[in-house]
């Protein structure tokens, strides 16, 4: 194969060789209709060589030094124990079983890192959310009537869950779970069961999340109990509308994550002036336990897009400092994050789904490609440049392709094989159009994508 360096420009001219074959090809002398790449015999791949997969390998400029386009080129990686050991150009010397990408894009996988799939609807019956005016005190009544409902399919639901994550391109879930008094730790359980089923083809982190308050419910000894069942971070809920006392309940959320060596991930949706408060506080007590430093997240966190810009300049730069991180959903609506002003001052950023379909709201995806292109629309990212940048929101460690500067710095060789296939010619236009996930490869197994293109 020879190196074909072109430009975005060029390559829309082109278009994906041999879009109607099919993707794997050249496994056991015949194209396989297999969600996983197989040997002769039926094996899932361990080892093999990705051909025809294009990259990204810099930006072009005009006269203004300005992106105006990205440059790709086709390789080939070689796959082997889940990481990727080469990236070559030209005909392969490996004498290994071909898979042929037909000259798709190749991106980051993506990661859903705020998601209920403890308490879907997703996978059963259609179910619109309640009317408007709930609070979030109404919405814990609503819940205690509800919970022993739900658990009764809830594995399964979860299950049906992860798969439409796979299927949108997602390998990673932060999976938020109820701790709550009517659920006790039953949809942990069943929520645990779910992921483990999917062990090999699906990777996750366990938020212990008092729904119900944990001053409210009192549900600390169950948030007790919950950290020594494998579970990532404690988590906490609005700790001055709900619980009715900040320090507290912010105190006691903290303490039970340093006595168990857990992070911390709380449900802040207070505004101004309480949620300020609450942010601050937290700041306090991350500076004062560098434990919690680089392992603390503030979810939803809606006072950040209140407050007064210069309050929320310091607050940023606090956070930036402390490895202090934000997860927004990026809803189109009143609230919209100051993600550039956060991003500026380095604080972690990430993105999710939080409700597929629930007693919550009932419009979600799970397409992280498709926060993406929320930020870029809410912020005015029309550009090539600023389009590849959104890309961010949904990638591990914000890693993207191409760095500011236009090199190429993903993927990495021994870095793990997780990523997506599609149709694009770069990651601005798929940030833009959203192309249907063609392959969606974790730890270099394909868990999902149509084999036909």
């Amino acid at each position: 194969m020879e190196d074909h360096k072109i430009s975005r420009k060029k390559f829309l001219g082109l278009g994906a060789a041999a879009t109607g074959a099919a993707l794997f090809s050249g496994i056991g002398g015949n194209a396989v209709a297999q969600v996983l790449p197989e040997d002769n015999k039926g094996n899932s791949l361990k080892e093999y060589i990705l051909s025809n997969v294009r990259l990204e390998d810099g930006f072009e400029y005009n006269e203004k030094n300005e992106v105006v386009a990205t440059k790709t080129a086709l390789y080939n990686l070689h796959i082997a124990n889940g990481k990727i050991k080469s990236i070559t150009t030209g005909k392969s010397t490996l004498k290994l079983k071909t898979v042929d990408a037909k000259g798709l894009l190749m991106l980051p996988g993506l990661r859903d890192m705020h998601i209920h799939i403890d308490k879907t609807y997703y996978g059963g019956t259609w179910n619109a959310a309640p009317r408007k005016g709930y609070t979030v005190k109404d919405m814990i009544t609503l819940e205690q009537k509800i919970i022993p409902q739900l658990l009764t399919d809830s594995q399964h639901k979860a299950e049906e869950a992860i798969k439409l994550m796979q299927s949108q391109g997602s390998y990673f879930a932060r999976c938020q779970c109820n701790i709550d008094p009517v659920s006790g730790l039953k949809s942990l359980e069943h929520l645990q069961a779910a992921l483990e089923k999917n062990k090999d083809s699906f990777g996750w982190e366990i938020v212990a999340f008092p729904q119900h308050g944990i001053l409210y419910s009192k549900s600390e000894p169950l948030l007790r109990e919950a950290a020594s069942m494998g579970i990532d971070f404690i988590g906490g809920l609005d700790p001055t509308s709900v619980d009715g006392n900040m320090e507290k309940s912010l105190d006691t959320m903290i303490q039970i994550a340093l006595d168990t060596n857990k992070g911390i991930d709380i449900h802040l949706h207070e505004g101004v002036p309480s949620g300020k408060d609450a942010i601050e506080y937290i700041i306090k007590k991350t500076e004062e336990n560098k434990q919690l430093q680089g392992k603390t997240y503030i979810s939803h966190g809606f006072a950040l897009a209140r407050m007064d810009p210069k309050d929320l300049e310091g607050i940023a730069e606090k956070m930036g400092n402390l490895g202090i991180g934000v997860v927004s959903t990026i809803p189109i609506g009143r609230t919209i994050m100051p993600i550039p002003t956060l991003k500026k001052y380095g604080v972690k950023l990430m993105t999710g789904t939080d409700s597929i379909v629930d007693h919550w709201q009932p419009f979600g995806t799970c397409d992280m490609l498709e926060k993406a292109k929320l930020c870029a629309q809410l912020y005015g990212w029309t550009d090539e440049y600023s389009l590849s940048r959104a890309l961010h929101i949904a990638t591990k460690d914000e890693i993207l392709p191409l760095n500011d500067s236009g090199t190429r710095v993903w993927p990495a060789v021994d870095s793990e094989a997780n990523f997506i296939l599609v149709k694009a010619t770069c990651s601005a236009e798929a940030v833009a159009r959203l192309p249907k996930r063609e392959g969606v490869f974790y730890k270099g197994k394909v868990i999902a994508g149509e084999i036909g293109l």
